[in-house]
């Protein structure tokens, strides 16, 4: 004995760290080298992980958290100063549980405590090695969180502790040792086989996270086992009891819980909790004169105890519960982490285990036992049972047909239909056409001198050409070059230009004539006007699937805008399905009339040119004068738009002339709309409502729009495409029963990539599920009709449409905090007074003489029309909640006196008044109060019209109002030529003055002509 305390000695000196060796890591330091106690975190994922940079890793997250680079003097431990190493397993074509390299003891006699080990292959992993005898789990996951950190070059934050399991038995008074249990359990996995049996795992991910897991988990085997009465080994973290440590050390211990035929899983976690709010969590600890026990001596015991155990066990399974692992904190900028779960390897005489850790919406559960005649299948069955439990399958995602991936890119495509039809008319607008053949040519000269500038495959191109027939040609001349393109719209501000495009890394731009001046400094202007229009030139390679076909931006929850990256297989697959879908061939012709910077008309630009038919363009602004024209004298027979614009086709004077086809998309779409809609445009036209973010491209869920009767307050969303998948999950992210609300994921072929250059944003959008499933978190809520459809509910967050455009209110405040003399912004979506739609309203905290228009024109310089809120007010502070929150519910009402608070409307426009003697505003302002329905006596002539909460559609509504019932159908043209200015100076006195010009002018004309006679 006298040999044994001589051993243990006084603490070391001149080491930085040392920690006295417990009675638990003593147990774990005497294993044989043949049962080595070793605990293993994996850490799956994509991508790949440098080795050098891995071992810089290793070493500052050695220097930060000691525990892991240990060396025993004696019973204490000290900081070797040497860093754990990293170790090369490849061959790892399979399951990372196959490996033979988690079954290797760690070289402990060279004080190598820890390892990592790197598995490259098709589900590259690292493996997070440590003996049990300097850590457990929970610490280790402090070391884990710390290498990565190292990894992205962030601070660590370190694990330095010393405190003991001892320390912490001490402080809560334990002094009771182990003793010999009172009953014995065989395992109900089976035994062993004879001899030394190897570890063996198996595992499960279950859908969601689980409030009391561990409950749920010990009741579910207790039914698996068939056991009347189970005893479970439950670990709790003894780290609640020394707070302010950080420390990678064993602080796990284990207490013994029963747990009887029929008794709920809730009764169980008011146990647990019960005992944890007494401290008497762990009631037991580890015999510390076990310290006393040389190691020779120890060992030799562990051999006895382990070779005459003879499957009794102190408990029927030991649940160990690791909590929540945040999969962004375990990724790089080339590594993506996508789950993360143990594989022990079991110490001596243990029982099975089942360890759980919960991560990425996912819960990973597994089961280690000793392999044995049945063993396996009966782990298997086991953890079947507990998945059943925690994620019974309520509902089956909602699938369409698998159909066969299309083996083309559109750009072969192209080439097919220009060889099939190349004198057949391909484009058309106003005063000209383009064949196939000259499509072809021009999209090579593009092509070719894209390349000369270095564009290709890997690179973006922006594209700033808005309706023209530069920007089909521009478009197809980038995806011949084998890049990607980023569509532009002019009419957004320069500075969001230059934003767009360098955050995509667009080196070159394609532009018209003119716009050159607006691509910013660093990225080449190529004038698409200046090319020729054939021409010689390098030959491209066909892109391939998995290649970049365009990105598109959207608004940003962050404040800024965020890139959308779509491959060319996904942007086939949507082709294909829609093509077939829509029926759509060469005598098809779509029009575009919308922004090309948005994913909704891709629609038109792919289909029709890809089945032989013209693209009809609408170059000029929308308006009711371009869509008169569009509907009643283009030719176009097929179109694709948003609900609001569907609506106010409704609301005009219109006679749609041929049409067969109507996609509508980007917003719900009403039933009433779409009844209208089909009466108007005639029985014969087919009406789908078509759904999908531009994370799905363009369109991922459709509904044929029958006659019948609609009694949902919008149009279903129907179902998926060919070869995607719709999942209604509910906030644990597990499948809700049909019928029931939950927010909608979408999965299979057409999912983007991911943002462009946001890996975090990426990862917290685009999930998996518990099968490996990549689906995309849409923010939508939904349910499963009878029908087998899907019912679109609206939003679960702050995301809000506008004309079809995507909005995030964030980003516009953010826009508005810029500005210096705006503390901090609030945006929301109200109801317009209309009832048309939701618009933006924004409220700034801000000095009592800041000047709002001021405020408005300076949002105007960064933010594009969409995004400019329709009102904007001052508020000295903003209403908080009690919980300190901003109370919403509070603010300023945007729009104090509506027309639902007003008599009908003719009652309006009698009582009605404007300037004494001004005829043409006060029949301006007849317009705008049906329009906006608002109430006559807030019509001032500085009264703004999205201010009074018009949007760009009600815009075009108010126009075509004042050119029918103020100015005449003769002199529509002339006032529509003053869209420009009418845009940028909304008011009742701009628009009144716009339309006294326009009669005046057009009466001078007149009177000249008449003259002149």
């Amino acid at each position: 004995m006298t040999a044994d305390l001589r051993e243990a000695g006084p603490a070391p000196t001149g080491t930085a760290y040392r920690r006295a060796v417990s009675a638990t890591d003593w147990w774990f330091v005497a294993h044989p080298r043949k049962i080595p106690p070793v605990i293993q975190t994996v850490v799956e994922g994509t991508g790949a992980v440098d080795v050098a940079a891995l071992t810089a890793a290793l070493e500052a997250a050695g220097a930060a958290n000691p525990g892991t680079r240990l060396r025993r003097q004696g019973q204490w431990w000290v900081d070797s100063g040497r860093a754990p190493s990293v170790r090369v397993v490849t061959g790892t074509a399979g399951p990372v549980t196959g490996l033979a390299a988690l079954h290797d003891p760690l070289p402990t006699a060279d004080g190598a405590w820890c390892e990592v080990l790197w598995c490259p292959g098709d589900r590259p992993a690292l493996v997070f090695r440590a003996s049990h005898a300097v850590m457990d789990g929970r610490g280790k996951s402090m070391w884990i969180a710390d290498v990565f950190r190292a990894l992205r070059g962030e601070p660590l934050l370190g694990a330095a502790g010393t405190v003991t399991d001892g320390d912490v038995f001490d402080k809560l008074g334990i002094t009771n040792a182990e003793s010999k249990p009172d009953v014995w359990f065989p395992s109900p996995l089976g035994p062993p086989g004879r001899g030394r049996q190897p570890t063996v795992w198996a595992r499960r991910t279950v859908d969601g996270h689980h409030p009391a897991l561990t409950a749920k988990v010990a009741t579910a085997l207790r039914d698996a086992y068939g056991l009347d009465t189970a005893r479970f080994a439950i670990a709790f973290d003894l780290r609640r009891h020394a707070e302010d440590v950080r420390t990678t050390g064993n602080l796990l211990q284990t207490e013994l819980f029963d747990v009887t035929a029929g008794e709920p899983w809730e009764a169980l976690h008011e146990r647990l909790l019960a005992a944890m709010a007494e401290d008497r969590e762990v009631t037991w600890r580890l015999d510390p004169n076990l310290l006393k026990m040389p190691v020779p001596a120890l060992r030799t015991l562990i051999r006895f105890m382990e070779a005459g155990r003879k499957d009794k066990h102190a408990s029927a399974t030991v649940l160990s519960h690791l909590g929540r692992a945040d999969l962004a904190a375990h990724s790089t900028g080339t590594f993506e982490a996508l789950t993360t779960y143990l594989l022990p390897l079991l110490a001596a005489v243990s029982s099975p285990e089942v360890n759980t850790v919960e991560c990425g919406g996912r819960t990973e559960l597994t089961l280690t036992w000793r392999d044995g005649p049945g063993v396996r299948d009966r782990m298997e069955a086991a953890l079947d049972a507990v998945a059943a439990v925690l994620a019974p399958p309520a509902a089956r995602p909602v699938a369409a047909a698998v159909a066969a991936a299309p083996d083309w890119t559109v750009v072969r495509r192209l080439s097919d239909v220009v060889a099939a039809r190349p004198d057949a008319v391909a484009l058309r607008w106003p005063g000209g056409t383009m064949t196939f053949a000259e499509l072809d040519a021009r999209s090579d000269v593009v092509a070719g001198r894209l390349l000369e500038l270095g564009a290709g495959r890997g690179t973006v191109v922006g594209l700033l050409a808005d309706r023209s027939m530069w920007t089909v040609t521009g478009l197809w001349g980038v995806l011949k070059a084998g890049a990607a393109y980023l569509p532009l719209d002019a009419g957004h501000p320069d500075a969001r230009l230059a934003a767009l495009l360098s955050d995509a890394g667009a080196q070159v731009c394609l532009v018209r004539a003119g716009s050159a001046a607006r691509v910013p400094d660093g990225c080449t202007a190529v004038v698409l006007d200046d090319l020729p229009a054939a021409g010689a030139g390098p030959v491209p390679a066909e892109p391939t699937g998995d290649d970049l076909a365009y990105v598109i931006y959207t608004s940003g929850s962050t404040g800024a805008p965020k890139g959308v990256e779509i491959q060319h297989a996904a942007l086939a697959n949507y082709v294909d399905w829609a093509g077939r879908l829509f029926a759509v061939d060469e005598n098809t012709n779509f029009a575009l009339f919308t922004s090309p910077a948005f994913d909704l008309p891709n629609t038109a630009l792919f289909l029709s040119t890809l089945a032989g038919g013209t693209l009809v363009l609408v170059p000029d602004e929308p308006s009711h004068v371009t869509l008169r024209h569009l509907l009643e004298e283009s030719g176009a027979n097929a179109l694709k738009l948003t609900p609001s614009h569907l609506d106010l086709i409704g609301r005009l004077d219109l006679s749609p002339v041929g049409f067969g086809l109507l996609v509508v998309g980007g917003e719900p779409l009403r039933p009433a709309v779409a009844a209208r809609a089909r009466a108007q445009f005639g029985p014969a036209t087919r009406l789908f409502n078509h759904y999908g973010p531009t994370e799905a491209t363009i369109g991922c869920i459709v509904h044929a729009h029958h006659a019948g009767r609609y009694d949902s307050a919008t149009v279903p969303i129907g179902r998926p495409a060919a070869n995607c998948t719709v999942h209604v999950l509910g906030a644990d992210r597990r499948r809700v029963p049909d019928g029931d609300v939950g927010e909608l994921y979408i999965g299979g072929a057409q999912l983007a990539r991911g943002y462009r250059g946001r890996a975090d944003l990426t990862r917290e959008r685009f999930v998996r599920l518990a099968d490996d499933t990549r689906v995309y978190r849409t923010g939508d809520l939904a349910r499963v009709l009878p029908s087998g459809e899907i019912e679109c509910l609206g939003r679960a967050d702050d995301q809000v449409k506008i004309a079809g455009h995507r909005v995030e209110p964030a980003e516009v405040a953010a826009a508005l905090e810029a500005h210096p003399e705006v503390r901090r912004a609030v945006v929301v979506a109200r109801t317009a007074p209309s009832g048309s739609g939701k618009v933006l309203v924004a409220y700034v905290a801000a000095a009592p003489d800041t000047d709002l228009d001021e405020l408005r024109e300076f949002l105007s310089e960064s933010l594009p029309r969409y995004l400019v809120p329709a009102a904007l007010h001052r508020v000295d502070a903003f209403p908080q909640t009690p919980n300190g929150k901003i109370d919403l519910s509070a603010l300023p009402e945007p729009f104090p006196e509506t027309a639902a608070d007003t008599p009908d409307a003719p009652a309006i426009l009698d009582t009605l008044t404007a300037a004494e003697g001004d005829e043409v505003r006060d029949g301006v302002a007849k317009v705008w109060a049906r329009v906006l329905g608002v109430d006559p006596a807030r019509l001032d002539g500085s009264a703004d019209f999205h201010q009074l909460g018009g949007d760009s559609v009600l815009l075009l509504a108010m126009l075509a109002g004042v050119c029918a019932d103020v100015v005449g159908a003769g002199r529509e043209a002339a006032f529509m030529a003053e869209l420009g200015r009418i845009i940028r100076r909304p008011t009742l006195d701009g628009v009144g003055e716009v339309a006294r010009e326009t009669l005046r002018t057009t009466n001078d004309e007149g009177e000249r002509h008449a003259a002149a006679r």
